[in-house]
């Protein structure tokens, strides 16, 4: 398969590249690295990219920032930041996307456990994990030429810890070449709709 890793210069971006890249091409996309530059809060961007790949057989977004910050705390513009990056430009990316899909072709999002496991500060990341879920379960049901969507929802990663554990009191932490596996079933799978949950 021709893959497009969206993200693939991140923590999970890596793991999935590892894993994925033993078996498949993988075009690396990133904002500021790899093989081709995208910023997924800009669309004609997100077009650019795309129309210089050409045809793919799947997209794997790995990308998404939200702000961290305490309810009391949180403003408008703080949910602005992850509902423009890592829900819009996601969305906008399998929006995108389907064009340059071939037929029998899959578009992999990235959610995250605080859809559904909330912590302190994380209001942002648990709406937008949550619409990222309901998306794909949503676009599923519409999606022309056996195409397929799904997301992955992992726990805090291991690697991650030493940023975001104080956040993460009580969470069993999971490394990224496991989250790998959630990325590699749906790619290379046929479900669709789904939303892999590892914890």
């Amino acid at each position: 398969m021709r893959i497009v890793l969206v993200g693939a210069s991140g923590v999970i971006g890596q793991a999935v590249a590892k894993e994925l890249g033993a078996r498949h091409e993988i075009v690396a996309v990133g904002s500021r690295s790899g093989d081709l530059r995208m910023d997924v809060i800009d669309a004609a961007s997100i077009r650019a990219a795309l129309t210089e790949i050409g045809m793919c057989d799947a997209i794997v977004s790995t990308v998404g920032k939200v702000k961290f910050a305490s309810l009391a705390d949180l403003t408008e513009a703080d949910l602005w930041v992850g509902l423009k990056d890592k829900l819009m430009g996601q969305v906008n990316l399998a929006l995108l996307g389907r064009e340059h899909l071939n037929d029998g072709g899959s578009i992999t999002l990235t959610s995250g456990v605080l859809s559904h496991d909330p912590i302190r500060a994380g209001s942002s990341a648990s709406m937008v994990n949550g619409a990222i879920d309901a998306f794909v379960r949503a676009a599923a049901i519409e999606l022309p030429r056996g195409l397929r969507i799904n997301a992955v929802s992992p726990g805090v990663l291991l690697e991650s810890m030493p940023s975001y554990g104080p956040y993460f009191r009580g969470h069993q932490p999971v490394p990224g070449a496991r989250v790998a596996l959630a990325y590699a079933k749906s790619v290379e799978g046929a479900r669709t709709g789904q939303v892999f949950e590892v914890l």
